[in-house]
């Protein structure tokens, strides 16, 4: 094979790989579907959450800390809710300090999960591979 012939070829690949992260990185990241559900109070339970760096133990949509559980969908979980979640952030328990939170914090906190559970799902039970390569959920 001649050097013409490998040069365009590597061109040809250098030149699909800049189209594939092109469409790869802006298919489905035009509209963000959680964006009209996050209101002020969710915003300032979201910024209480990274205050307190509360991703080190917990995670959120799968990722975060392993320590705590999930709180991606602590909120509509049976036995569980925003009851169940005040109480733990009230008291704390052996393993989760208490951050001696205000009232309206707690609630500030709360309003974030509750938006977390209303835009995701984790684990994700049901799922599509796109043909480029990235996942998007499904409700059964």
């Amino acid at each position: 094979m001649n050097l013409f012939i490998k040069k365009i070829i590597f061109t040809s690949l250098i030149l699909l790989f800049f189209i594939y992260t092109i469409v790869v990185y802006t298919i489905g990241t035009s509209n963000d579907a959680g964006l009209n559900l996050l209101n002020e109070q969710s915003k300032k339970g979201k910024l209480l959450f990274q205050k307190y760096n509360c991703i080190a133990c917990h995670q959120l949509y799968g990722l975060g800390g392993y320590m705590g559980p999930d709180l991606t969908n602590i909120i509509s979980q049976k036995n569980k809710g925003p009851i169940y979640a005040k109480a733990f952030l009230s008291n704390g328990t052996v393993r989760m300090p208490n951050y001696e939170l205000k009232e309206n914090e707690m609630n500030e906190l709360i309003a974030y999960l509750d938006y977390l559970d209303k835009t995701g799902v984790s684990p994700v039970k049901y799922f599509n591979i796109n043909y480029s390569g990235t996942i998007s959920q499904h409700k059964k």
